[in-house]
């Protein structure tokens, strides 16, 4: 806490007139443009490396940056992430959906560990609220991995977009770049893309073409954040050399 309170003074000298004027401009009529799904890891600072500001979109963290399917809710309700989608998508009209995963991920290092039969025992389930919430939700991203990994890691995987007739192929870490855990994380980042497309009060603007779904992924220990790119069929890093063609190819698909 002497952390924290010594951040607050800081923040009260040098920044807090900056941001109440920001507040106050978008107090009355705040224009979000996306809601950015990312993990709650510490290390994670998406307003920083999106350069985003007050009232540029609405951010949802938790362990492993999981969108529940919606096979999990009666009715579609009973849990933050839909409601987040609801709130961001329906009610304030954004037209873009951003999950961001991330290398060395707790939680998906820990997903790979769950490929034990014992270690993801029902017994462990109830007594780790982690293990249960990645053993419910993040299955299908293990499944996934277990997928890739019966190919050596070189065959694509098929996804799921916007609606069931759309879909979209992608080649994990083709360079090999990554380790294991971390390809499960990119597999995982993606498979919220397909997780997402499951709620039916999203339904209707996904089809209308009035709702995008995008997957970054960021790695932490060079600071390089990739775009999952449908066109390259696979995550691409954004540098100086290719962001007119991401943007190209953005604009055009999502037009």
């Amino acid at each position: 806490m002497d952390r924290i309170l010594k951040g607050i003074m800081k923040y009260r000298h040098l920044d807090l007139k900056t941001m109440v004027q920001q507040f106050e401009q978008v107090r009355d009529n705040p224009i979000p443009k996306a809601v950015f799904f990312t993990c709650m890891d510490s290390r994670m600072i998406p307003t920083r490396f999106t350069e985003t500001n007050v009232g540029d979109m609405f951010v949802v963290r938790n362990a492993g940056n999981l969108i529940p399917h919606s096979q999990h809710f009666m009715d579609e309700l009973t849990t933050n992430e839909p409601a987040a989608l609801e709130l961001g998508c329906i009610i304030n009209d954004i037209r873009h959906i951003i999950v961001c995963g991330h290398s060395d991920c707790k939680a998906m290092n820990l997903l790979y560990k769950l490929r034990d039969q014992e270690f993801a025992s029902l017994t462990n389930r109830r007594i780790s609220p982690l293990k249960a919430w990645l053993c419910t939700h993040a299955q299908s991203s293990l499944d996934k991995f277990m997928q890739l990994k019966l190919s050596d890691y070189k065959m694509p995987l098929i996804f799921q977009a916007e609606t069931p007739m759309r879909k979209f192929v992608a080649y994990i870490d083709p360079d090999d770049k990554f380790s294991i855990e971390d390809k499960l994380s990119q597999i995982n980042t993606l498979q919220q893309l397909q997780n997402i497309s499951s709620y039916g009060f999203l339904k209707k603007r996904l089809e209308q073409y009035d709702l995008h779904i995008h997957a970054l992924w960021f790695d932490i220990y060079t600071g390089e954040i990739y775009y999952f790119s449908r066109r390259a069929k696979q995550f691409v890093q954004i540098n100086e050399h290719n962001y007119n063609v991401l943007l190209q190819e953005i604009q055009t698909y999502y037009s």
